[in-house]
């Protein structure tokens, strides 16, 4: 059975003005001062305010993947979900547990595929809201459970779940050592955890203006109070008691067919946006009609005010996204397999 919650969740239209000002502005501070304390509110307005941008022009599966040549864009994002599950062997009879879990697509998805009982965790009650809705369309109540909670605190025992998986999501937390830590706290031992991490790659260079800008263009436009680096990730993973087994980042170029962000990337001739009217908003084209549009219907009072600067910064942070990819400086998908002790 479900967890519930009470009360209202999400904003009201007189609301989304304030809160979306108050979420820029915890990016506009000088660069020496810390917002990982202030990840929860982050975290939290950020989805408020995004989440349904996000199903708008991304679906159910808020996360990246590399394409192959003619592979729709869904089919892709499957793909990239299974390849967890995969790793990681889940079966029918485990239980798992989905770090930080959206709107639930991907724990939908992976619960079909393998079978397990999922537990997705997020501190969104707006997105929590969603998530159990799409379970219970989905008649999927009774092997996806949602808990509304920060992932740095999971209220439950230690050494619950078998498996642990997260999707581009640890990247909200302060710092790894939290995040990774409350991994291994509710894993048993010898658990599996698998995940794909937002870094800045060792081509970052934090002295480069250029490389600054994007990054916290990346941060703002995505809730982000720090983008960690590789070494960040396994130096953690181990202090906290996990053996890392594979850890790679599957955006380096290796990898044959379609990058991540030819979807974002206004001069990319392999976008899956240009004849599809579903993939239309993702794309550089249909991101600019979609800024545009909030404008005139912000001015107009069909969209609340404060519309328009949530477009803005997301747009804002789609193209650095493509730029920090392109550079080779950041990755959406640094890969990591790893096994509690």
């Amino acid at each position: 059975m479900e967890h519930q919650t009470t009360g209202r969740v999400g904003l009201g239209r007189d609301e989304v003005k304030s809160t979306a000002e108050a979420y820029v502005a915890h990016f506009d501070r000088p660069a020496e001062e810390s917002i990982a304390d202030r990840y929860a509110t982050i975290t939290s307005q950020y989805y408020d305010l995004v989440t349904d941008f996000y199903e708008f022009g991304w679906g159910k599966a808020f996360h990246f993947a590399n394409r192959r040549e003619g592979e729709a864009f869904d089919v892709a994002l499957a793909r990239h979900e299974a390849y967890l599950s995969d790793h990681l062997g889940l079966r029918r009879g485990m239980r798992v547990v989905d770090l930080g879990c959206g709107v639930g697509g991907p724990m939908r998805h992976i619960a079909r595929v393998s079978g397990a009982n999922v537990t997705g965790v997020n501190i969104s009650g707006y997105q929590v809201e969603k998530a159990r809705k799409y379970n219970k369309r989905d008649r999927l109540e009774g092997q996806c459970d949602i808990l509304k909670a920060d992932f740095l605190n999971i209220p439950v025992q230690e050494g619950t779940f078998d498996a642990a998986y997260a999707i581009e999501a640890t990247c909200h937390a302060p710092d790894k050592l939290s995040i990774y830590g409350e991994a291994a706290r509710v894993l048993k031992p010898g658990g599996g955890f698998a995940f794909y991490e937002w870094c800045m790659t060792p081509k970052f260079d934090p002295n480069d203006a250029e490389h600054a800008r994007l990054k916290l263009l990346i941060e703002r436009g995505n809730g982000i109070a720090h983008l960690a680096s590789f070494e960040d990730v396994t130096s953690a993973l181990d202090q906290v008691g996990f053996d890392v087994l594979a850890a790679r980042d599957l955006a380096d170029g290796s990898y044959p067919g379609i990058p991540w962000h030819a979807d974002l990337d206004v001069d990319s001739t392999k976008s899956s946006g240009p004849f599809s009217l579903r993939a239309l908003p993702r794309t550089p084209i249909g991101r600019a009609v979609t800024n545009v549009a909030t404008g005139l219907l912000e001015k107009v009072g069909i969209a609340p005010k404060g519309t328009r600067l949530v477009s803005s910064f997301l747009n804002d942070g789609a193209d650095a996204l493509v730029k920090g990819g392109k550079l080779g400086i950041f990755t959406p998908m640094y890969f990591v397999h790893a096994k509690k002790r």
